[in-house]
């Protein structure tokens, strides 16, 4: 591990473009700083807080952002590739388009966020919170949403294949051409009170 930080402060910094590797930042806080374009490879910013910051087409390779929160942060453009966010939080932060390729996001705090037609294939989200989170059109196959809150969340074309829904009330979620598989339509229905009876034999 490189360089670290412990609960510095910057305000107004222009990082455009900076580099970031195995840099360690812990209750760290950074306002209106402008990180567009930079490129992270496995740093770790542990209970950070991002206020009014830019991350725009900015690049995170096995970076991780835990117990983080981001406040009216952009991150327009920006990569996520094997990252952990556990335990971070968004509030009224620009999600899209966002890149992502797979990461542990579990415990993530994301209600109400805009993550409509975002690709979170294989991301897994237990016990992530996104109540009243845009979702439609958004690819969730194979994630492991096990335990996840998703009370009045729109996912309107949303795609679920192969996701994990243990513990998710699908009875509070606005689907509409949800793609679901079989064990997602099982889970769906029963949600909504049908008795699911797998059997093929007919009664003689």
């Amino acid at each position: 591990m490189g360089e670290e930080f412990h609960d510095r402060d910057w305000r107004g910094d222009d990082w455009y473009a900076d580099e970031f590797d195995d840099v360690s930042y812990v209750g760290c806080s950074f306002d209106d700083v402008d990180l567009t374009e930079s490129r992270s490879r496995g740093a770790v910013f542990d209970d950070c807080t991002f206020s009014n910051c830019r991350l725009n087409a900015s690049e995170h390779v096995g970076t991780a952002f835990t117990r983080c929160t981001f406040r009216r942060t952009s991150l327009f453009g920006a990569t996520l590739d094997s990252c952990k966010l556990s335990g971070t939080t968004f509030v009224e932060c620009t999600l899209r388009p966002l890149t992502v390729m797979g990461g542990q996001w579990s415990y993530v705090l994301m209600r109400g966020a805009d993550l409509s037609k975002l690709d979170l294939k294989g991301v897994r989200l237990r016990q992530a919170e996104l109540g009243e989170a845009n979702l439609s059109d958004a690819v969730l196959r194979d994630c492991d949403l096990s335990g996840a809150t998703l009370r009045g969340a729109n996912l309107r074309g949303a795609d679920l294949r192969g996701a994990t829904l243990d513990g998710v009330d699908l009875a509070t979620v606005r689907l509409h051409e949800t793609q679901l598989d079989l064990a997602g339509a099982m889970r769906l229905a029963e949600a909504h009170g049908a008795i699911v009876d797998l059997g093929h034999e007919a009664d003689q």
